[in-house]
Formats: C-alpha cells, structure tokens, sequence
C-alpha cells in the first residue's frame, strides 16, 4: 500500500512538472506582435530606434541609427520562410568631417606595456 502511495505521489509531481502549456520555442501556432522603441540621448549623441510587426509568418519593419559623421542611415525589411531576410538601406543628410584634426596619437615604445 506505502509502495502504491508512493507512485501516485511520484506521477503527480511529474504531473506538476511539466503542464501542458509547456511546450517547445518552435510553437506550431503563429503568434503576430507588434513592437518598438526609440532613444534619443543629446549627452551621449545616440540617437536610434526600431519598430516591427509580424503576422506570425512574415515580419516587416524598420530601424534607424544616428551615425557619427551625420547621417541617418535607416534599414527597412522583411522576412519569410520562403524569401529570408530582404533589407533595403538608405542614408539621409550630409556627412560631416572636421576641418582641424588635433595632433597624432602616438604610444610609448617602452616594450609593448604600459606603466
């Protein structure tokens, strides 16, 4: 009788372990979404964001980043399983170059340390 107790009690914890809506990653059903993001930091000059969608097959969006010499570079894309991943790049404004470059960096030739 212990013995059948036992195993009941062992089978309801294994039970209780794995619940049925615990499954894999890879789940059968599409599941759409909808996100994005922004950040804009005048102190530290980053300035980017993303925003994208999905159907649950197909996933469409875009993102945009504030590069160093200027530019806005933006990357509009897709995705399937059938085409993969298809992205369109784009720039927009000048880049900017210093006119006055300051002096030459240079490193102590004291045996490839510092001290």
């Amino acid at each position: 009788m212990i013995y059948q107790v036992f195993v009941a009690m062992a089978m309801l914890a294994v039970a209780q372990a794995y619940p049925d809506n615990y499954g894999p990653v890879y789940a059968s059903v599409p599941i759409p979404y909808n996100f994005n993001y922004a950040v804009n930091d005048a102190y530290s000059g980053s300035n980017f964001g993303q925003n994208e969608k999905s159907d649950g097959n197909s996933v469409w969006g875009s993102y945009t980043v504030a590069l160093p010499d200027g530019r806005k570079q933006t990357v509009d894309y897709t995705a399937d399983h059938s085409r993969g991943f298809v992205a369109k790049v784009s720039y927009s404004g000048k880049a900017q170059h210093p006119q006055v470059y300051g002096p030459a960096i240079t490193f102590p030739q004291n045996g490839g340390g510092y001290h």
